[in-house]
């Protein structure tokens, strides 16, 4: 009997195939305003808990019956955030490596407990002054916004997965306004696909999310950076180095990031490793508190020409040392925003020691600052088309695309050649080593799913027949579209370079075989 329902699940999925676009579409549109709704809510819930903190500071300031009272408080988040954390471990960092582990198989998520407590924890933790970011935790209440629908809906696994990419979008999009951008992002980071199917699903969700946030937030940048002009090509070349320094800047982060969790892991009590930035925040709001919170204010104030050189140094060596500190103790909470403005910091930091050989290239600082921005994120992330993007979205300027493109480029080309890891990979791959600490006990579904994959030109299978792709067993190669032409294949079909694979194989072993398309029909060999 069981074998039969698996079956006739198989059937029904390869009979979806044909019409998942236009109903994607559809579900996108839902999905989308749903995650708008969810995400919103946590942008509001986020800015009055920050307005809170800087009413808490004060009174703290104020009095020692003040004092107390803020210590109590930073005791109840601190209490608060652990308590999130022990009834659904899965909230734990970003959330960005639990969906892309949920997405290849490897995890398993309760959507409702983990929208409940990202919401509670997250909101917590960050508006505590933790130097952390909204938008992973975004991108993972939109993906858990995704899998809820496709649950309660009762699609299956394979269109569930393509509903969480489109969650996941539109996430991305209410936290920063930038729609175009968590297209992309979904794309290039989480699905690796950029299927036509999934395109347009992704971008009517990303697009209803950024209305329902437009109509909370309005159309407002994210940075609001003043730029004079584009910057000479006389100073095409301070790009380059720069693009070079903040790669190794940004390798150098994430060695420190998977340290600074190396040493956390050697206490074994979550309390102990959460309650480690929250009593910093202490130290901070009395001597220092700048690096406090996410710190987007940071960058438009570097870009205004604020700091000094001294004091920028300064700045960029305390949002470090506290964004790592933070991320590091598994609180619920993103790193991307802070990365966002550590690079912005790294920029200003760059253009004011520059200055002191080249005069006038401080008049070029908010340029220098966007492009340290789109640097930095390339360098950790690895997903550059996404920085640039991303980045002239938030900031609501497209006269620097051209050099956004080559400090991006510069700083992925130095961080690979330094083997550096991306950073969300670095973290998947740690969170499924700790199975026991995230919750990944719980069995995973025994769904057969769908995947795609183009056959590049130039790539090892570009050529080959079918039987010589090696395949994890129980996975089948069940269509090859060739120039809009569907070819029903068999193991002696000959794959040639622009090819569309649609593979069926079981879910726990989808990163296996996202590992093999990517070696095999991804990557350009040398024959």
């Amino acid at each position: 009997m069981k074998r039969y329902e698996k079956q006739s699940r198989v059937r029904d999925s390869l009979r979806r195939i044909p019409r998942i676009r236009y109903r994607l579409i559809a579900e996108g549109l839902v999905v989308g305003a749903a995650a708008g709704g969810v995400v919103s809510c946590f942008r509001l819930a986020l800015i009055y808990a920050e307005s809170l903190r800087g009413t808490v500071i004060r009174m703290a300031q104020s009095s020692q019956t003040g004092t107390a009272l803020a210590l109590l408080i930073l005791g109840g988040l601190c209490f608060g955030t652990w308590l999130c954390l022990r009834i659904e471990p899965m909230i734990g960092g970003s959330g960005i490596p639990q969906v892309k582990g949920e997405l290849v198989g490897r995890m398993f998520q309760n959507w409702w407990r983990v929208i409940l407590c990202k919401l509670a924890g997250g909101t917590m933790a960050i508006g505590a002054g933790l130097s952390l970011g909204r938008e992973g935790p975004s991108i993972q209440l939109g993906a858990m916004v995704g899998k809820g629908f496709g649950l309660l809906t009762d699609r299956l696994a394979t269109e569930e997965k393509l509903l969480m990419t489109c969650g996941a979008a539109a996430g991305l999009s209410c936290a920063f306004s930038a729609p175009l951008a968590g297209v992309v992002f979904t794309l290039e980071e989480l699905h690796r696909n950029f299927s036509t199917d999934i395109l347009l699903g992704t971008m009517v969700s990303a697009i209803a999310a950024d209305f329902v946030s437009y109509n909370i937030f309005g159309l407002r940048p994210v940075f609001t950076l003043h730029m004079e002009a584009a910057l000479p090509l006389r100073l095409y070349l301070l790009i380059l180095i720069m693009g070079a320094l903040i790669g190794v800047f940004g390798v150098a982060y994430n060695a420190l990031t998977a340290w600074c969790q190396d040493m956390y892991g050697k206490i074994h009590h979550r309390s102990i490793r959460l309650a480690i930035p929250f009593c910093l925040v202490i130290p901070l709001v009395i001597w220092y508190p700048l690096p406090l919170g996410s710190g987007y204010q940071l960058v438009n104030q570097t870009a205004a020409g604020e700091y000094a050189l001294s004091a920028l140094i300064l700045l960029l060596v305390m949002k470090f040392s506290f964004s790592i500190i933070s991320f590091g103790s598994g609180a619920p909470g993103g790193i991307f925003l802070p990365l966002l403005v550590i690079g912005g910091v790294s920029g200003g930091v760059f253009c004011l020691a520059s200055a002191q050989f080249l005069p006038g290239v401080e008049e070029y600082l908010p340029n220098f600052v966007i492009m340290g921005m789109v640097a930095y994120f390339s360098a950790i992330v690895r997903s550059p088309v996404t920085g640039v993007i991303l980045i002239t979205e938030m900031a609501g300027d497209f006269s620097n695309f051209l050099t956004l493109c080559l400090a991006a480029f510069t700083a992925y080309v130095a961080a690979d050649l330094l083997g550096g890891r991306p950073i969300y990979d670095q973290l998947l791959d740690r969170q499924l080593a700790s199975s026991s600490d995230y919750g990944m006990t719980r069995p995973l579904k025994k769904h057969k799913v769908l995947m795609e994959s183009d056959v590049y030109v130039g790539s090892r299978m570009d050529g080959q027949k079918i039987e010589k792709m090696l395949l994890p067993k129980g996975c089948l190669v069940i269509s090859v579209l060739r120039m809009n032409e569907e070819v029903v294949p068999n193991g002696s079909t000959v794959l040639r370079g622009g090819d569309k694979l649609t593979i069926l194989c079981n879910e726990g072993d989808m990163k296996k075989v996202e590992e093999k398309l990517d070696a095999i029909c991804r990557t350009v060999s040398i024959r």
